[in-house]
């Protein structure tokens, strides 16, 4: 079964933009527009990856990221953190909630997709 990658940005065009980054792949692209939608998806399809932006409206990243390390079904799940903002401060607070990795805006394709591969199977569609 290939992995699922949910990805929870309040940018219609960074959702956008993740789904032809990773479409050369044999994944599952889940989208969600704030943190309350990730988590309401992560909860129901199980992402193998969550690549979560840090500033959005509703619930930001931080509080889905906490609410994720909280549920014991989902506090192991992946996440990378797809920001604009690299302050070091945002940086420690979101390691010590164990983010795998973090990728400033705008991002390279080939950044992303190295630390993505690194977390989950990355195999070409044939």
């Amino acid at each position: 079964m290939p992995p699922k990658i949910l990805s929870v940005d309040d940018s219609k065009t960074i959702r956008v933009l993740l789904g032809r980054v990773f479409r050369p792949f044999e994944c599952e692209m889940l989208e969600a527009a704030n943190g309350e939608e990730g988590l309401a998806v992560a909860a129901r399809e199980r992402p193998d990856l969550i690549i979560l932006d840090y500033n959005m409206p509703v619930m930001d990243g931080i509080a889905m990221l906490q609410n994720l390390r909280a549920n014991p079904e989902l506090k192991r799940t992946p996440v990378i953190m797809l920001t604009a903002d690299s302050s070091p401060e945002k940086i420690a607070i979101v390691a010590r909630l164990g983010v795998r990795d973090y990728i400033i805006k705008p991002f390279q394709d080939d950044k992303l997709l190295a630390k993505a591969a690194r977390l989950i199977p990355l195999v070409p569609r044939a």
